[in-house]
């Protein structure tokens, strides 16, 4: 059977994923998507890795139900949690999970910290602590949590006060000593880059993995043979477990759709 222009299935936790569809429509603009967000259960990442596993397969088996010919899981504390898990039972589909950009940021060579923002659940499982140790050549890598992000992205607070003054409080010892690069490692952080940028300054590089999953996922496709063939733009369908039409319409909003 013929799966080329069978759609590919983005899933989060909330809206956060739409950073890394956004970059994959960007390189693979014929391609077919389908996106579900659980904004409902957000955020994933101050919850027990059990409930993260069980609403992460919840999510799969609803893309797979669509006909997705891949699926990416563009959650890092889903990825954390469940990404092997998930490639065992769909084991004929590719899986693509994503990880803290933490090797680009350390092959810049800048003077100063590493932070990695992130969740609670991805800075501390395995997955994580294994990148740290692979790429620790003697920079000074630092693990950020910042739980609360996700609930500023999932409310629409991309700018303002509130947000700049929870990125100070959590930022300011860094500011003074000297930031080398600051490691984006939750899909939901890319959308405030802009007043992340105002807070610690516009030389600081902010490094997120959204286009490295989605050239992950365009050779995927290759290696398969899934690529579509098609000369036309591309659908994109949107689901969210609040099945709000306020969430869905912000949504496309934040991929410009």
């Amino acid at each position: 059977m013929d799966i080329k222009n069978n759609p590919i299935g983005f899933f989060d936790s909330g809206v956060g994923g739409l950073s890394v569809m956004r970059e994959a429509i960007s390189i693979m603009p014929n391609e077919n998507y389908i996106y579900f967000g659980d904004s409902k259960n957000a955020p994933y990442g101050t919850k027990e890795l059990d409930e993260v596993k069980r609403l992460t397969f919840n999510a799969v088996d609803f893309l797979c139900q669509k006909n997705v010919k891949a699926v990416v899981i563009a959650c890092n504390t889903a990825t954390s949690a469940a990404i092997e898990d998930l490639r065992n039972k769909y084991t004929d589909i590719p899986i693509i999970g994503i990880e803290p950009a933490l090797k680009p940021a350390v092959g810049l060579h800048k003077n100063g910290s590493i932070i990695i923002m992130a969740t609670p659940m991805t800075l501390r499982e395995k997955k994580f602590k294994e990148l740290m140790i692979k790429y620790d050549d003697g920079c000074e890598i630092v693990p950020m949590p910042c739980p609360k992000l996700v609930e500023f992205v999932e409310n629409g607070i991309l700018e303002g006060e509130e947000l700049e003054k929870y990125l100070k409080s959590k930022l300011k010892d860094y500011i003074e000593h000297g930031i080398g690069a600051i490691v984006l490692g939750c899909t939901h952080y890319p959308f405030i880059k802009a007043t992340l940028a105002k807070v610690v300054g516009s030389e600081i590089p902010l490094i997120d993995g959204g286009a490295g999953t989605s050239h992950e996922l365009q050779r995927k496709l290759e290696e398969k043979g899934t690529i579509s063939d098609s000369k036309n733009i591309g659908n994109v369908e949107i689901y969210n477990s609040t099945n709000d039409m306020k969430v869905i319409d912000f949504c496309y909003n934040l991929i410009n759709v």
